[in-house]
């Protein structure tokens, strides 16, 4: 008996308290350790901002396995008329589909940002090629070292010069 591709539907959701140590795990040393190289430090970060409104952290599941996260943290900016949203992590399981999966995470955090009144998501621009390439595909533009999004509505590209 022969089976064809199988689609695997993706679901994002908000991040609980629980999700914590499995996000560290998938950081793969990505985020910041403490002096002594535990990543409690972090995974008592990501605690916290589960619960604050100035950050967003969700979570992708395959089934019922978490297999990406990413955090999006909120600060004023009077220049840019509004909420400035930051990517601030986003990692991926890579046993899974890397573009589908964060496609999927990053789109969340745009509906976040435009609930929330950002104007703007920003996100590091990344070294690898392939990574800057997906960012690129899903609206972000700019040089080093952020790339940007427009979010707002009333706002053009033009008039964030």
């Amino acid at each position: 008996m022969r089976y064809g591709p199988v689609s695997v539907d993706y679901q994002v959701r908000a991040a609980r308290i629980t999700d914590v140590d499995r996000l560290v795990a998938l950081s793969h040393e990505a985020i910041r350790t403490s002096a002594d190289g535990s990543p409690m430090v972090a995974a008592d970060l990501l605690r916290q901002l589960v619960y604050l409104p100035q950050a967003t952290v969700v979570v992708a599941e395959a089934g019922r396995d978490v297999i990406g996260g990413a955090v999006l943290a909120l600060r004023p900016s009077v220049r840019l008329g509004g909420f400035v949203g930051t990517v601030d992590m986003l990692m991926v399981d890579r046993q899974h589909n890397l573009e589908q999966v964060t496609e999927a995470l990053i789109e969340e955090l745009l509906r976040s940002a435009r609930n929330k009144g950002c104007t703007v998501v920003e996100a590091l621009r990344p070294d690898d090629h392939a990574e800057r390439s997906r960012l690129e595909r899903l609206g972000f533009a700019g040089s080093a070292p952020m790339m940007r999004r427009m979010v707002g509505a009333g706002r053009t590209a033009a008039s964030q010069s």
